[in-house]
C-alpha cells in the first residue's frame, strides 16, 4: 500500500481568497468615507471655535457668534449647529463656547445612522 504525499497549502493562501479581501477592503473604505466626512466637518468647526475662544479677549460675543454661524453655514452643518452658547465668567475670567448637533449618515444595508456632535471650547481670559 502506497501512501500519497500530503498536499500542503501554498504560502499566503487562505480560505477567504483574493475577492473576499478586496470586498472587505472596499467596504472599509466606503465606511471610512461615509463617517469621515461628518467627522472632518466637526473638527474644522471645533478648531474655529477654539480659535474664537482664544481671541475672545478682543472680540465681542456678537462677532464670535456671527463668525461661527458663518463657518457652520460654509461647512454645510445642520441648523442645530448654529445654536451657539457663549458664556463669559468673571471670576476666574474665562469663556465657554459650545454647540450640539446631529448628522445623518446613510448606509445602504443598515439605513440612516445618526451621529451626535458636541463641540466645546473653553479658554481662560
Amino acid at each position: 500500500m502506497v501512501k500519497s504525499p500530503r498536499v500542503q497549502r501554498r504560502s499566503g493562501s487562505g480560505t477567504v481568497g483574493c475577492l473576499g479581501w478586496l470586498a472587505l477592503g472596499a467596504i472599509l473604505i466606503f465606511l471610512a468615507v461615509q463617517f469621515g466626512k461628518p467627522w472632518f466637518r466637526y473638527q474644522q468647526f471645533h478648531d474655529v471655535m477654539k480659535s474664537s475662544a482664544r481671541y475672545a479677549v478682543t472680540l465681542p460675543d456678537s462677532v464670535i457668534r456671527a463668525r461661527l454661524m458663518s463657518v457652520a453655514d460654509s461647512l454645510g452643518l445642520p441648523k442645530e449647529a448654529k445654536r451657539l452658547t457663549i458664556r463669559r465668567s468673571s471670576a476666574p475670567a474665562g469663556i465657554v463656547i459650545s454647540s450640539q448637533y446631529s448628522e445623518k449618515v446613510a448606509l445602504p444595508v443598515f439605513g440612516p445612522v445618526l451621529i451626535h456632535f458636541k463641540p466645546r471650547a473653553e479658554e481662560a481670559l
